[in-house]
């Protein structure tokens, strides 16, 4: 009896140590958003969302690590400021639509995989035409951290109403550049800007004097509106603004996008 005892004590320690070392015991749970995030959607539905990571229409020319679904996911007092600047600009004739909200630091690190590649340049017709792709770093178009993983920032634009439909981006169509007329660059139901959405080139910057006209205008208009409801404006890019002040000024999350975990918030 006692050496059967002891066959079975032998058995179920190396039952358990096996399992504590099996990679499903090992494997990490996934981050959760914490409760201060939310769906932009449950605060404000009325703000267009085309999140373009989640498709193949990027600078990458294929899907952003990280994204699972196309939902803006913010702070909740980001969220409510959009929902300030929406109300305003609905009186107006127009509504926001956004690009990107959070962005996990998968993503980024997606990018950074992508940047040092220096073979793949597959989308450099339209995103970065004028760009040589070993300077992206260097010249601050990519980065190994972004002011989206923690919460507050947002891409957007500016549509006039009734919104049109954007037809979807089919992989492998000849590109244009991002900076080419609006009439000649990937269709978007957005006002003219000057160039499209993630444009790497020195005409994105706000206040760029080269562009003028209706285009500055849109520029201002939209620059004016969210600084009125607290957000800041990266003057590299005309479509990046930052909510201030930031609820997690020094924490940079990896929760992916979905649905899931801003859902019970």
């Amino acid at each position: 009896m006692r050496t059967a005892l002891r066959a079975l004590a032998v058995t179920a320690a190396a039952l358990l140590a096996v399992t504590a070392l099996s990679p499903t015991a090992q494997a990490r749970p996934e981050p959760r958003a914490p409760e201060e995030f939310v769906a932009l959607r449950s605060v404000d539905p009325t703000i267009i969302q085309e999140m373009r990571y989640t498709t193949a229409h990027t600078f990458m020319g294929e899907r952003v690590d990280g994204y699972r679904q196309p939902v803006c996911i913010l702070t909740r007092p980001a969220a409510r400021a959009l929902h300030l600047a929406q109300k305003r600009l609905l009186r107006q004739g127009y509504s926001l639509k956004v690009y990107d909200c959070y962005r996990p630091q998968r993503a980024v690190d997606h990018f950074v995989r992508w940047a040092k590649d220096l073979d793949d340049q597959a989308m450099k017709g339209e995103f970065y035409p004028l760009v040589d792709k070993s300077r992206l770093f260097d010249d601050g178009y990519i980065a190994e951290k972004s002011g989206h993983s923690r919460g507050s920032t947002v891409d957007l634009t500016l549509v006039r109403l009734p919104a049109l439909p954007t037809r979807p981006y089919r992989p492998g169509e000849r590109l244009t550049p991002c900076f080419a007329p609006k009439d000649e660059r990937f269709p978007d139901n957005s006002v003219d800007m000057g160039t499209g959405y993630d444009c790497f080139d020195t005409l994105s910057h706000t206040d760029d004097p080269r562009i003028q006209g209706a285009q500055r205008a849109n520029r201002q208009f939209l620059k004016r509106t969210l600084t009125e409801v607290g957000f800041v404006n990266l003057p590299e890019e005309w479509w990046h603004f930052t909510h201030k002040p930031e609820l997690f000024p020094d924490t940079y999350f990896d929760f992916p996008v979905d649905r899931g975990p801003v859902g019970r918030h």
